[in-house]
């Protein structure tokens, strides 16, 4: 049995695991979604980047789980390899979902045009605004599933997006695994790639868009649940 902590992107809570997290139970496994702070049923909470990574850390002390395995989708790659620094051996694997990989003194934004997005930030009181439907576009969703994802997520707290990340040592020292949604680009890029040149990482791949848990939870869950043995 592995326990998993499962952290959802930008404008998604816990809600977003809900079929990947029965699929683990279902083989045996605990599986523990978690909600940061500002989002979903935490909205009006302050966060900034730091309140994520305590969020997350904060969570495997609460429900007293001695080993465990973090999963960060999307932009909670960083504060997940973050935490997964700060609780060191407690942590079997990392594993991100078509996500960002944290970097010390790099936040969110880093590496990529992100003027669209501080503009938006700063235009919508300090939030990042929820996209609309037709950003979803050929990324392996139904229009049920779009329409579940915009229905549920909630404007992002910007702070967490641009204040840096504190990492005490390279997450390339932790094993992990990077899953590439496909739709969403074909290779993984900027600091996941060079995470992969670890030795320590391995990549796998899915064919369907950024939004796995909704788009293929079954095959999501699969892969999880398809660990190296723990050392």
């Amino acid at each position: 049995m592995t326990n998993f902590v499962l952290v959802a992107g930008a404008w998604l809570g816990a809600w977003a695991w809900e079929e990947v997290a029965a699929q683990l139970r279902a083989a045996g496994h605990g599986a523990h979604p978690l909600t940061l702070s500002g989002l979903a049923e935490k909205q009006g909470v302050p966060a900034g980047q730091q309140t994520h990574v305590r969020d997350v850390v904060d969570e495997v002390e609460r429900l007293g789980l001695g080993r465990v395995v973090l999963v960060g989708h999307s932009y909670a790659g960083v504060p997940v390899g973050q935490a997964a620094v700060r609780l060191g051996e407690r942590v079997d694997r990392v594993m991100i979902v078509d996500g960002n990989a944290a970097v010390d003194g790099e936040c969110f934004l880093s590496g990529w045009p992100s003027d669209p997005v501080r503009e938006a930030i700063a235009a919508h009181d300090g939030f990042w605004p929820c996209p609309d439907a037709a950003e979803f576009a050929g990324q392996g969703l139904t229009d049920e599933q779009v329409a579940r994802i915009v229905k549920g997520a909630t404007a992002h707290p910007g702070a967490t997006l641009t204040e840096p990340a504190v990492m005490a040592r390279p997450l390339s020292e932790l094993p992990g695994t990077y899953i590439k949604c496909l739709l969403d680009g074909e290779e993984p890029w900027g600091a996941a790639a060079e995470l992969l040149s670890s030795e320590l990482w391995e990549l796998a791949t899915m064919d369907t868009g950024h939004w796995p848990m909704f788009s293929q939870p079954r095959e999501l869950a699969r892969i999880l649940d398809a660990l190296p043995p723990r050392a």
